[in-house]
């Protein structure tokens, strides 16, 4: 039987969203490279705001996708969130991280997206 590889298509280093000169969103994964079946770590962090309602981590590859959503309390929230993804199969992933920063009575555009 031999071992099949998962390559996460991802550095060790931390993307970031920037707004206003701060980094509003940043995210790390760990391990980016591991033998199937993997076991993924993301930490992200986020920048206190108001309008902070979720997060949305995904690792989506050509075959396999897998999502988690966090509620967020606006500016209580806590500023690292961290998703354990298990039992990965092989393949290619490429990993982001969602901010909903929707106004409580206002429906927003897409939130802005940080992918590694």
């Amino acid at each position: 039987m031999s071992v099949r590889m998962l390559l996460l298509g991802l550095a060790l280093a931390v993307a970031a969203t920037t707004v206003a000169g701060k980094d509003a969103l940043s995210i790390r994964v760990s391990p980016a490279v591991s033998f199937a079946p993997a076991h993924l770590v993301i930490q992200t962090r986020i920048e206190p705001d108001d309008n902070n309602r979720a997060i949305e981590i995904v690792a989506n590859s050509e075959e396999f996708y897998r999502s988690s959503t966090i509620p967020l309390e606006g500016e209580r929230a806590p500023r690292t969130t961290t998703v354990q993804f298990v039992s990965l199969p092989p393949g290619d992933y490429e990993v982001t991280a969602c901010v909903d920063r929707r106004r409580r009575a206002a429906i927003a555009p897409r939130p802005g997206c940080t992918s590694m």
